[in-house]
């Protein structure tokens, strides 16, 4: 007589549906990349049969699965935002050097500005020995055109400012000079110079020394004859003390 198992809702799966399920959930678990993490788990449970392991198990590994999970998407948010942060700070850095640097530039620039814009004496440590429109039968003008600085023969005569050389050469009673055509559009000239060191169109500096001092031409002695014009000519003179003491130049 044959035997036949009866059939009903509660009736025992057979081993291949049995392991069919676990494949196709195992093959879940490896669709969505747990199953490179299951590997890493504890093998606590590798010496447990199929039949042992059933459905409960496999929720407790996936429970265990989604807290490392989520513990990875921490700690890589927390490195993106650590990446995040020091990739801001060397931005700010870079900013910050930036703006330093512009400014030493504007300070350099400004800093030429007034070295250029600014006037010195054309003898340093000197006076004036003979002043602005002195009288006498020592000038053919009846008066004098300029001031005198005192000055032994071959002291540096120096630009009082910024400016380019019109003339330097022989001077006839001023004997060797220089005539400079100033930023200002003025002119100063340098008489009785010993030694010429500048050239006409060159362009000179303040303190840029342009000659010795000495007594060519008309002179009793050495010294530094300075005039300010309006011209680079011989009859454009005006105050060369006022004119130096209104660019900062005591005298």
């Amino acid at each position: 007589m044959a035997f036949t198992r009866a059939a009903g809702k509660h009736r025992r799966p057979g081993r291949i549906h049995r392991t069919t399920a676990r494949a196709a959930g195992v093959a879940t678990l490896a669709g969505t990349g747990v199953m490179g993490t299951l590997a890493a788990v504890p093998a606590q449970a590798a010496g447990t049969t199929a039949e042992q392991t059933g459905l409960t198990p496999v929720v407790s590994i996936g429970d265990s699965v989604a807290e490392q999970i989520d513990a990875q998407a921490v700690a890589q948010q927390q490195a993106a935002d650590e990446k995040a942060a020091e990739e801001a700070a060397r931005n700010a850095a870079a900013r910050a050097a930036a703006k330093e640097r512009a400014a030493e530039v504007r300070a350099a620039r400004e800093a030429e500005r007034r070295r250029l814009n600014a006037f010195v004496a054309p003898i340093a440590h000197s006076y004036v020995s003979t002043g602005y429109r002195t009288g006498g039968s020592l000038w053919s003008a009846g008066t004098h055109t300029g001031v005198d600085f005192h000055a032994a023969a071959g002291t540096a005569v120096h630009a009082v400012g910024s400016g380019t050389v019109v003339s330097a050469g022989w001077g006839g009673a001023y004997g060797y000079e220089v005539v400079i055509r100033m930023a200002d559009g003025m002119y100063t000239q340098y008489g009785h110079l010993s030694s010429i060191g500048v050239s006409a169109g060159e362009r000179v500096t303040p303190g840029r020394q342009i000659g010795l001092s000495g007594s060519t031409g008309n002179t009793t002695g050495p010294h530094l004859h300075f005039e300010a014009r309006t011209t680079p000519d011989y009859g454009s003179d005006l105050d060369p003390v006022a004119y130096l003491r209104k660019h900062g130049v005591n005298v």
